[in-house]
């Protein structure tokens, strides 16, 4: 159940980095609502995580599959700045 409750943190959280890109500055509001909701289901099923898995192993799995997952999402497909480029060629 713990990885379950991490892959919610990290999918979670990716959404809501992708609808950060979509919210233009927080001038959007639906875009804006999902952001701060994305981070904070996110951080709600980290926490739940982190009473069970080592910090280190949690951080390790959250930051990679997090990399590796943001530039192939389809608001980073969209974008019209080179950031998801130069994270693409990370991944």
């Amino acid at each position: 159940m713990t990885y379950l409750y991490l892959g919610i943190a990290i999918l979670a959280e990716v959404a809501a980095t992708t609808f950060l890109k979509l919210s233009d500055g927080f001038s959007k509001p639906r875009p804006s609502l999902m952001t701060v909701a994305g981070y904070g289901v996110a951080f709600y099923f980290l926490s739940l995580t982190l009473r069970s898995l080592p910090t280190g192993v949690v951080y390790a799995v959250w930051s990679g599959v997090g990399v590796v997952s943001s530039p192939r999402l389809p608001g980073c497909s969209r974008a019209r700045s080179s950031t998801c480029r130069r994270s693409a060629a990370w991944a």
